[in-house]
């Protein structure tokens, strides 16, 4: 499903590489993230915390139990270079944690990179 104001080249491009975040192979391979996450990249994580580019490189490997493809993807225009992804969550550990997402992309020269993401637990 594409949206009007995005080529669907782009709309696919930018479902895929949101996506690959929750997919461990992907997630873990730093040269993989070292090309999406943008310089200045940071995130409000589940948390709470406030998450660095250089934190999200450092993470260890670990198993993502993530349900895809992601629920209720929507994309939503920024400017002619940006834009705002938002979705739900589900994720499988002990118990099944659902979240709002929101993730700010931004068209480069080398291709979309990811600036900004959140993350809010949904209450079940």
């Amino acid at each position: 499903m594409t949206q009007n104001f995005l080529p669907e080249e782009d709309f696919e491009k930018l479902k895929k590489r949101e996506e690959s975040l929750w997919i461990a192979k992907t997630r873990f391979d730093n040269d993989y993230m070292e090309q999406i996450l943008a310089p200045d990249f940071f995130e409000f994580g589940r948390s709470g915390k406030t998450y660095q580019r250089s934190d999200t490189l450092s993470h260890e490997y670990r198993e993502i139990n993530a349900t895809l493809p992601l629920k209720n993807f929507k994309i939503h225009p920024v400017s002619d270079d940006t834009v705002l992804i938002t979705y739900i969550s589900e994720v499988q550990d002990e118990t099944l944690e659902i979240g709002n997402r929101s993730s700010l992309w931004i068209k480069t020269p080398t291709g979309w990179q990811l600036r900004f993401h959140q993350g809010t637990i949904v209450k079940n």
